[in-house]
Formats: structure tokens, sequence, C-alpha cells
């Protein structure tokens, strides 16, 4: 049975943190969240909820207020090189909701940080800590103890049961707590901006994502119509080292043949990109003893199949009902990396190939675009069933951690 009055304590107040703090104060748990901004704030631009990332935040109450805020594309067009007629249009919408019972959605980083945020408020047990200077933690034998420098220059002390860090990429937990590696670069760099859909209307479709492929690099567009937006996305190699801009200039667009569209999608954007460096974060263990991390924290890995944010999730629903029925918080993290680690690792390595597979050249691209073409409209869905139909934790809608596994909610 689980123990209700276990004090857990996570640092940062993201998407994983807060799905894992939702997660457990629906067990019963006390939570304490650790967040060195003053509110609540998601860096970044767009993100992708896939059905397996959408099953989790349905159970947890969330499906209408994400629906509010969100866009189901119908589909992807994809465009390769300088070719204005895209080669296929790639079904989501209904198809996918009908395939895994979950929508494919898409919706800004920003929005679903606040939809989690203002759940997480509902909770008397679930403790913001804004404006964090500094925390530390030491292993107790029973737990851990963790020291957090308020903002107001207070030290409070607290005796958890354990400390999650869901602190991203450059995660304190891991690197100064746990001692374990600083993230490693790798040489690209994601550049993204938010435009009007007026302006972007005439130049991709508006109910669809767009995705440019072309040598060495590769282009994401998609509405926010809630914002009145479209997000867009690109991604170049060797650019780690480049300044505040993407190159855009003649020898570069000669180079990687970017075509008309991209061409003028890249004009409008000039001098309101912003620029993402990626990393990797790759590590023998995800916890030590009390102490232990999900998300971006542990496995940062490519964004190039858009599962960055779903596995963090992903690993909140599947840690929460652990560190409330296991006896030691290491016995929990210790199962959960059993259940989690091969398939991260195997999304791991398919956003590293698709990355390779859109920046492909001549002649390698022609066999690319003919697969493509010949796999029809559904292909991409049967591939990735594994990954989409996935049920991350069905007990997390009642606190059972005994319940039936089911394949999903919808509005």
């Amino acid at each position: 049975m689980p123990d209700a009055g276990r004090i857990i304590c996570i640092a940062g107040a993201g998407i994983a943190g807060m799905t894992l703090a939702l997660t457990l104060a629906k067990f019963g748990a006390r939570i304490f969240l650790i967040e060195r901004e003053p509110a609540i704030q998601e860096f970044g631009a767009g993100l992708q909820i896939s059905p397996n990332a959408r099953r989790v935040l349905s159970r947890l109450g969330l499906d209408r207020a994400i629906h509010e805020v969100s866009f189901e594309p119908a589909g992807i067009d994809v465009y390769a090189a300088q070719r204005e007629k895209h080669l296929i249009t790639l079904r989501l919408g209904d198809e996918a909701e009908r395939r895994f019972g979950a929508p494919y959605a898409v919706m800004h980083r920003q929005d679903l940080a606040e939809v989690l945020h203002r759940a997480c408020k509902r909770f008397a047990n679930i403790d913001f800590m804004f404006g964090a200077r500094s925390f530390s933690a030491e292993e107790t034998g029973k737990g851990v103890s963790v020291q957090v420098d308020e903002a107001d220059g207070n030290t409070r002390n607290l005796r958890a049961f354990a400390l999650i860090g869901a602190d991203g990429v450059h995660s304190r937990t891991r690197t100064v707590l746990m001692g374990a590696p600083l993230a490693s670069s790798t040489g690209l760099v994601a550049w993204r901006v938010l435009l009007k859909i007026s302006d972007v209307g005439g130049l991709i479709p508006t109910d669809r994502t767009s995705l440019f492929l072309g040598r060495g690099w590769h282009l994401v567009a998609y509405p926010l119509p809630h914002r009145g937006q479209v997000n867009i996305a690109l991604f170049l190699e060797n650019t780690a080292n480049a300044g505040a801009e993407p190159p855009l200039n003649p020898l570069f667009s000669r180079n990687h043949k970017l075509g008309a569209r991209v061409e003028a999608i890249m004009t409008l954007a000039s001098g309101h990109w912003g620029r993402w460096p990626l990393n990797n974060v790759s590590l023998p263990s995800w916890h030590k003893g009390s102490i232990g991390l999900i998300g971006d924290a542990a496995h940062a890995m490519l964004p190039f199949q858009a599962q960055g944010a779903a596995m963090g999730i992903e690993d909140a629903a599947v840690l929460a009902p652990l560190l409330m029925t296991e006896e030691s918080a290491d016995a929990a993290f210790s199962r959960y990396e059993d259940l989690r680690r091969a398939r991260v690792e195997r999304v791991t390595r398919i956003s590293r190939s698709n990355g390779q597979i859109y920046g492909l050249g001549t002649p390698l691209a022609v066999g690319r675009d003919l697969v493509i073409r010949l796999g029809g409209p559904t292909a991409h869905l049967k591939r990735l069933d594994w990954l989409y139909r996935y049920d991350a934790a069905p007990e997390i809608a009642t606190g059972n951690t005994q319940a039936t596994p089911a394949l999903g909610t919808r509005r």
C-alpha cells in the first residue's frame, strides 16, 4: 500500500517535475518543489505531446485544459530539399487518436507548464519553493536531508524520503549532488522562433505540421492557433559556435538549397531567432542512494523524434508509484531505472538516427525520399506503434497501484 506520509523533494518545477509532483500528490505524498526561478518559466517555444505522453496527462485530469491550449495537426507535410511540392502528407489527427486512444498535439511549452502549475496548486500537499538560491542534500540512512536557501535569505531544512532532480540538462542535482558528468555538446544548434500565423499562412498550411529536409539541415513548422503563432525550429549541422542568428547569406543558401518557402520563412524570422545548443546526457546510473533523476537531467536526447518532454512525463508516471510503495528510495530508483532505461535508450537512438536521415544529401536523399513516398501516409504510425501505444502507469488515475492497464482516456 502507498505510504501517504512520505515527504518527497523535487528540484525543478518544469514539465517533468510538476508531472511527478502531481502524480505523487494523487497518492497522498507531501511534495516540496524547489525552483530557482521566481515563478513558473519554461524556456523554449513549441513542443509536441504524442499519445504516450498525453495518456499520462489525461489520467491526471488535464485532458480538457490541454485541449484548450493545444492543437492537433491533421498531418505532416514532408518537403525534400528545395522542392515546392511536398512528397507526402503523413497522417496524424483522427488517425493517430483512433490508433492509440489519445491525440497527437502541439502546444507552447509555457502553456503546458501553466496547466500543470494550476493543477498542482489545487493540492494542499504540494509546496512550491520559488526563487530558491541554492540547495544541498545529505543521505541520512532512512532518506535524505535537504537544505534550501530560500528567496528571503532563510534556510529551510527538510527530511525527505527522496530527492529527485528534474532540473534539466544542466542539472545541479546530477553534477553537484551526485557527482555525475556535465552534459556533452552534440555540435548542433536549434534555432527557434515564433512567427504570426497571418505572416506565414501563404507559405505553409495552417492545419498541418511542415517538415523541410535538406543536406545538413532540416526545418519543422507547426501552428499554435491558441496564440495566433507558428512555431519554427531550424536545425543546422556544425553551428555550435555560430553567432546569434543562423547564417542566412547567398553562400549558405546556395550550398544548402533551401527553396523559396524556407528562404521566405527565414527572411521573416531574421532578427528574432533564439539559439539553443543541443546537448546529450548519458549516465551509467540515474540515481545515487536516495537521490535520483528524471527527464533531461537523466537522459537529455536530440529532439528529432520530439520525445524529450514525453520521456520526462513517462518517467514521472513510472517513478511516482514506486516512490510510494518501495521500502527505500534506492529500491524505488533501481526499479524505475530497470523499467525505463531500455525504452529511453531506444528513443535516444532513433532520435539520433532521424537527425542523420533528415540531413542526407544526394544521392542518399533520393533513396530516403523514395522510401517515404512508397511507405504511404500511415507508415510512420505503424513504425512508431511501440512508442505511441506505450502505457506508462495506468494506476495514476485513481492512485491505485494495482489498477488494470488501459489504453487511454478521451474528452
